[in-house]
Formats: structure tokens, C-alpha cells, sequence
């Protein structure tokens, strides 16, 4: 329950919960200025162990300010026993207790005020875990409205809380501090993270149907629509296709190697064109519909498919993909990437040397046409290159190459007796 004001004020001031002062100085000034030296001074080794039997020992590795301590989950929260004694520490002394490993205990830091010198203190110590312990009294000792606007204007404090929520995962925690925050974003990430924990792709998706309502910014919006969209695809598509496994020839020739469930974008793209690559638009398994579903751009959506029906030899298939109409009704080889790239694919899908020597022949740069028509036996191409390049001595370098009296070997020494052709060299 909220406290008023007044109450607060009340809790905070009352002779219960008086805050701690120094004996030695009042002046509150002073006693910061005292509190700060003891602070930088805390490398200086104390061997004084008076008092370390009175209450529970706790050691910390100690971290700059920044990082997170890798250690087992239990040492960020240790469960502090009450000083069997009274056992009156001041702010330096404890942080130095704190750095050292020694005893410590918050008892005496009742008053709001005197815990938020305490974090500061803490914060200017530059030490990870002093900052994180200090965190955990707050925690157990402060409301979370209170604890929560404290932090408001202490950034570092705060990236130390929110990632030891995160390490101990108390989501709901911290979704509640986040939204405290004001950072609705944030929170709705975190709560749209959840779902990596949830195994049942049914479960999975209903619970991405609720979380698109969240507060994301317009770009995880998308996203996150986009996640549920897909899922819901994928188990209507897996569902489909186990019934087909031992009946469709594509499957029994190419035996699935997975489930379809939880793959990316570009992944199911891929596996809707190896296994259903032609279906209707209409369908949710179709290439096209899920190229148009979720806005997959055209060099993206043609390298996908390009390699999907390389893999499987559709030689055809890959031919009708680079073939475009003009506005006279002839047909021409067209592509959105270079056919260079295009030359590559399909030679890593082992394509035969009629296939790649077609798009050899279209690579735009002579230098870089003439190399993969070399590297991939593409002799023609070769020879027909230097022909037009009116280049014999080339011919007669590459006539050397080749084998003799075969097929490329005679068409070269007709080039050469050609009295026709005006060499350049």
C-alpha cells in the first residue's frame, strides 16, 4: 500500500526509525566530506578486525562500477543475520568493510535519506558489488515506489538494479520498475522476450497475439507482428507437410532434415521454395505469398530462390527465373544481382557446363567474363570473347590450353586461317 506523505515523512522521521548521525560532528556537510575521504582512502590496507565476530561475514570480489560480477547467483543476494550486539558503523567504515570483505550490517541506515548517502557513497567506491549490496538492502528495506524514484536520477545505481533483476530473474520485478520508469518500451521487450521460454509452439504463439498490443516502439511493432505471423504460418505448414512426408515425391526424395517451427524468415522462405516452390499464391506455403506477407525485397527473394532450385538441379526452374518479357513480346535474361554471383551459386550446386557457360556469357565485364569462362572449362566463350576482341595472340596462347585436335582446337586454328578477321595483334 502507498503511504501518504505525511506518513512517509512520519516513518522515516519517527524515534523508531531515527536516522543515524555522527557523535563527533552534526554538521552534515562535514560528515559527507568525511565519508568521501574514508572512501578514497579504502586501498589503504586496516587490519583492524575488532567486531568481525558479531555478525556475518560476506566477501565480495569487487568490480569497477560498470560490471556485473560473475559469480553463482546467491552471492548477489546473501540473507544478512541482525548484529548480535548494537553495532554502530559509519558510512566509510562500512564500505570499506564491504570492499575488504569484513562485517557489515545496514541495521543503523534507517532514515531515506541516510540510505540514498549510503548508495552514493557506494557509487563513488567504483565497486560493482559494494553498489550491488547496498541495492539488495534497499530492496528488502525500501518500497518499490520509493525505491524506484530514488534511482530515477541515479544512472549508474540503476543499470546495477536493473541488471541484477535481470541476473536473478525476477522479471516481474523488474517489469514493474521498468513501467515505473516510464520506459514502456523497454518493458514490452522484456516481456516480449519471455516468450523464448515457452516450448509449446501453440502456447508460443498465443502468447506473441498478446504481446503485440504492447507499447513497442513502430519498428518492434513490426517485428513482433511479423513473429506471430510467421509462427502461425509455420504450424499450419509443419502440420501439412508430416501428412505428405511419405507421400509427395519431393519429400521422399528429399527427406526433411527438420521442422519447419521457429526458423527465420529467410529460412522458411527457403524451405517453401525447395518443397513447394509453384503452389498458388493463395496458399500459405506458396513462395509468393510469403515473399508478399512479409515485404522480402527482390534481390533477397531471387537469391533464396535461386539456391533452393539450384540445390535441387531444377535447371529449368532457374532459367524461367532470369527471363523477362520486353515490351515486344521478346524474351530476355535479366537478374537483380550480378551474373557473376549468379555463376557462383550455381556452381557450388555442381551445375552442369551448358548451364553455367549461358550465364557466363552474360557477365557484362570482359576481363571478368574471360576468368570464369577459364576456370569453369566455359571454352567457347572464351575463344568467342577474343575473337571479338580481335586478339590472336591470346587465341594462340589459349589454343595451348586446350586439348588437342578436340573440338575447341580446330575452332581456334579456324580463326587463325581466317583472312577475314582483322586482328589487332
Amino acid at each position: 500500500m502507498m503511504r501518504s506523505k505525511p506518513d512517509e515523512d512520519d516513518y522515516w522521521n519517527s524515534s523508531k526509525f531515527r536516522a543515524f548521525t555522527f557523535d563527533d560532528d552534526d554538521d552534515e556537510f562535514s560528515t559527507l566530506k568525511e565519508s568521501k575521504r574514508a572512501v578514497n582512502s579504502i586501498v589503504v590496507d586496516d587490519d583492524d578486525d575488532d567486531d568481525e565476530d558479531d555478525v556475518e561475514k560476506v566477501s565480495w570480489s569487487g568490480e569497477p562500477v560498470g560490471t556485473f560480477p560473475d559469480v553463482p547467483s546467491r552471492s548477489f543476494a546473501p540473507e544478512l543475520r541482525k548484529p548480535k550486539a548494537e553495532y554502530k558503523v559509519s558510512k566509510p567504515v562500512l564500505l570499506v568493510n564491504l570492499v575488504k570483505g569484513r562485517a557489515y550490517s545496514f541495521e543503523t541506515f534507517r532514515s531515506l535519506k541516510d540510505k540514498m548517502l549510503l548508495l552514493d557513497e557506494a557509487v563513488h567506491a567504483n565497486d560493482g558489488n559494494v553498489i550491488t549490496a547496498v541495492l539488495i538492502f534497499l530492496k528488502k528495506s525500501l518500497s518499490k515506489e520509493i525505491l524506484s524514484r530514488e534511482l530515477t536520477s541515479r544512472e549508474i545505481a540503476l543499470r546495477h538494479y536493473i541488471h541484477y533483476l535481470k541476473e536473478m530473474g525476477e522479471q516481474k520485478s523488474l517489469v514493474e520498475l521498468l513501467k515505473s520508469l516510464g520506459r514502456t518500451e523497454d518493458m514490452a521487450l522484456l516481456q516480449y522476450k519471455e516468450h523464448l521460454n515457452i516450448k509449446d509452439e501453440v502456447r508460443k504463439k498465443e502468447y506473441l497475439k498478446a504481446c503485440i498490443g504492447l507499447p513497442f516502439s513502430p519498428e518492434d511493432a513490426s517485428h513482433v507482428q511479423d513473429h506471430y505471423t510467421l509462427l502461425e504460418r509455420q504450424i499450419i505448414i509443419e502440420a501439412n507437410d508430416k501428412q505428405a512426408e511419405n507421400k509427395v515425391e519431393v519429400f521422399k526424395k528429399h527427406p526433411r532434415k527438420a521442422s519447419i517451427l521457429n526458423m527465420p524468415i529467410i529460412t522458411t522462405l527457403y524451405y517453401s521454395c525447395f518443397y513447394h516452390y509453384g503452389e498458388p499464391e493463395g496458399t500459405f506455403s506458396s513462395p509468393a505469398n510469403i515473399r508478399s506477407t512479409f515485404k522480402i525485397s527482390e534481390k533477397q527473394y531471387f537469391l533464396t530462390v535461386l539456391g533452393a532450385r539450384a540445390k535441387l538441379k531444377e535447371w529449368f526452374d532457374v532459367d524461367r527465373l532470369f527471363t523477362a518479357k520486353n515490351w515486344f513480346g521478346y524474351t530476355k535474361k535479366k537478374s537483380p544481382i550480378g551474373f557473376h554471383r549468379v555463376v557462383d551459386i550455381l556452381q557450388k550446386n555442381n551445375a552442369p557446363v551448358q548451364v553455367l557457360q549461358e550465364y557466363v556469357s552474360l557477365v557484362e565485364d570482359t576481363e571478368q567474363k574471360i576468368s570464369l569462362a577459364q576456370k569453369y572449362k566455359c571454352h567457347d566463350i572464351v575463344i568467342d570473347t577474343y575473337k571479338d576482341l580481335k586478339d590472336r595472340q591470346q587465341l594462340i596462347i589459349y589454343q595451348g590450353k586446350v586439348e588437342r585436335n578436340s573440338p575447341e582446337d580446330r575452332k581456334i586454328q579456324d580463326l587463325l586461317n581466317n583472312t577475314q578477321i582483322r586482328w589487332k595483334n
